[in-house]
């Protein structure tokens, strides 16, 4: 059974159209790689997999179960990783780990184990506010790993990240086995290069749909054209 399933998804601002028509599976364990250019639809996209949106039109199911009515058994299994990093800018890394941590009953030594991942241990008691960009999305990295999701949605996810950090998060946000990804870029390169399936947008609509062995890079140069 497909990890992901959507059929004519449909979702709009006002009288604005962010995504029309939109259908796609995606195998448990997959990766599907989604390209545009801004404004195409990606993270409302993903906004609508991780529960923060209602379609307006369409089915979508995620591991089975139908959302939104069964949003409340989805939650709990999704981690997201988008332009904005849901942490608390006056508490400090370990105070927002620890609190999602309870969110997701997840012991306080697992808070620990992540901290250490991203390099951040020593940096863990000082307020996000006085951090760097590239240290409060390493912190929120480990916030969306936290509770071991099994479907992971991942918006630019390298954004602020120099590359030793971009090395340093790549074992908690690659694609080990059993986790199902969704990951919206620019990159053609680097994103064929971890695509299963990749999806392409453009004013909402899809314009691509495919094997990534199936698509060249110039397939995906022309999205943003």
């Amino acid at each position: 059974m497909p990890a992901l399933q959507v059929e004519g998804l449909s979702r709009h601002y006002g009288e604005r159209e962010a995504l029309s028509e939109v259908s796609l599976s995606l195998q448990e364990g997959q990766t599907l790689v989604v390209f545009g250019p801004n404004g195409a639809g990606k993270t409302t996209l993903l906004r609508v997999l991780a529960t923060l949106l209602r379609p307006h039109a369409g089915e979508v199911r995620v591991f089975d179960r139908s959302l939104p009515e069964e949003a409340w058994a989805v939650r709990g299994r999704v981690g997201l990783l988008g332009h904005e990093p849901l942490l608390y800018r006056e508490l400090s890394a370990w105070e927002n780990l620890r609190y999602h941590a309870r969110l997701h009953r997840v012991a306080d030594e697992r808070v620990s184990e992540l901290l250490d991942a991203v390099a951040m241990s020593a940096r863990a008691g000082e307020p996000l506010r006085t951090l760097s960009r590239g240290m409060v999305q390493r912190v929120a990295v480990a916030r969306a790993v936290l509770h071991d999701p099994q479907l992971l949605l991942l918006d630019e996810p390298h954004s602020n990240l120099d590359p030793a950090a971009i090395e340093l998060v790549a074992p908690l946000i690659g694609a080990p086995a059993a986790r199902t990804r969704v990951i919206c870029s620019h990159d053609p390169t680097g994103g064929l290069a971890e695509a299963d399936v990749v999806l392409g947008l453009r004013a909402g609509k899809p314009t691509l749909l495919r094997a990534a062995t199936d698509v060249a890079p110039a397939e995906i140069a022309e999205l943003y054209r």
